[in-house]
């Protein structure tokens, strides 16, 4: 056979050589291997770096942040400014201390069950400017008031604390101090008070008072409610004026025709509303008193040695000399009226004086009274003269 000479081999890079078995479907290695260093640690790829938010997806967060706070806000606004109780509207009474702040209220009405939240009473006050503007006083607030119900009320200010005290009719002055203390008045303002009684200065004197006599008797007998804050002159004042209420141009002009002046008109009155067991006797008490005054007979009074002597009625002790001891009051032991008003008289009396009854049916003058028993039942009995009055003396007071 004839065979074909040797082919020389194709040309090759010199660099390459033949790759040694590698396993099937791998692919071929391109390059010179490198043989693998067991102490190098193989380096991760490098992640890539994050995106970053633009502009606008930073405004949108602070937006919604901002919104949600806006709403929290808005929504503690409408909670903290509403009524307690929509449903309440019982009044509460509630009383702001002198110098209290508006913070020292807001815990308060907070304390007392009539706001939410105090902070909100504090925001309101400071945006209007009245935080400093909150009165004193007493005041009728409700449950079912907002804040600023609340506030408008607080900056109206609030009605005086006040304390009540009643005269009532024939008290005597040494008694009403001692009303007036009871009502809360301290011992200072008390004693102000019983020294402006006794000794008038000429702003707290009425009209034709004498020197050198007190006020008893123009104390006025009613209910006074008058302001704790009030002093000692204020207190007086007030019971004047009321007095004086009773002091009208009629009145005058009655006095003027009885020939009375004005404090003969309150002593006789005085008397009037000790003497008597009611307002229907009297007309005829007055009538006997100024019918003896007209007739220069000793009134003869039994209050009036009472008064003199700082007794009570009962007290009187004859057999012990009470109405032989002479004093300016006793008007056995001297004539006409006791120096001033024994006691402070009633309208009643007032207008018995004014209005007397002096004379029976007959027109005869009533000269004599007195007060007594028939069994159990009381008795009161006028008469004319001395002989009907010891007769009755003996059926009535034995």
């Amino acid at each position: 056979m004839t065979s074909e000479p040797d082919r020389p081999a194709p040309d090759r890079p010199a660099s390459d050589e033949v790759a040694p078995d590698r396993p099937a479907g791998e692919p071929p290695t391109i390059g010179r291997p490198v043989a693998a260093d067991p102490d190098r640690v193989a380096t991760p790829p490098t992640p890539a770096p994050p995106r970053r938010r633009g502009p606008r997806a930073a405004f949108s967060l602070v937006a919604l942040v901002a919104l949600a706070l806006l709403a929290a806000a808005s929504a503690w606004a409408l909670w903290s400014l509403g009524p307690v109780d929509a449903g309440d509207p019982r009044p509460v009474a509630f009383e702001v201390a002198p110098g209290a702040s508006a913070g020292r209220v807001a815990t308060d009405l907070e304390a007392a069950g009539l706001l939410r939240d105090r902070r909100a009473l504090v925001a309101v006050l400071r945006y209007r400017g009245d935080q400093g503007r909150v009165g004193e006083g007493l005041y009728d607030l409700r449950r079912d008031m907002t804040v600023p119900q609340i506030a408008d009320a607080l900056v109206r200010g609030g009605r005086p604390r006040t304390a009540r005290f009643v005269l009532p009719e024939g008290i005597r002055a040494d008694a009403v101090l001692g009303r007036i203390e009871a009502a809360g008045w301290g011992r200072e303002v008390v004693d102000d008070v019983a020294g402006i009684l006794a000794d008038p200065p000429p702003e707290w004197r009425p009209a034709g008072l004498p020197d050198g006599v007190g006020l008893e008797g123009y104390l006025f007998p009613a209910t006074y409610e008058l302001p704790l804050r009030f002093g000692a002159g204020e207190i007086v004042s007030a019971m004047l004026a009321r007095f004086q209420k009773e002091v009208s141009g009629v009145v005058l002009a009655e006095l003027e025709r009885l020939d009375l002046d004005l404090h003969a008109w309150v002593t006789l009155a005085s008397m009037v509303q000790a003497e008597a067991a009611n307002d229907g006797e009297m007309g005829i008490i007055a009538g006997v008193f100024l019918n003896r005054l007209d007739l220069g007979m000793p009134l003869q009074s039994d209050p009036t040695v009472a008064y003199g002597l700082g007794k009570d009625l009962p007290e009187l002790d004859r057999p012990a000399g009470d109405f032989e001891t002479d004093h300016p009051w006793n008007t056995y032991t001297r004539p006409g009226l006791p120096v001033t008003p024994i006691g402070n008289p009633g309208a009643a009396a007032l207008a018995a004086v004014l209005t007397p009854t002096r004379n029976d049916d007959a027109g005869r003058p009533w000269l004599f009274f007195l007060h007594g028993f028939d069994g159990d039942a009381p008795v009161f009995r006028p008469n004319l003269d001395f002989d009907e009055h010891l007769r009755d003396v003996g059926r009535y007071l034995r």
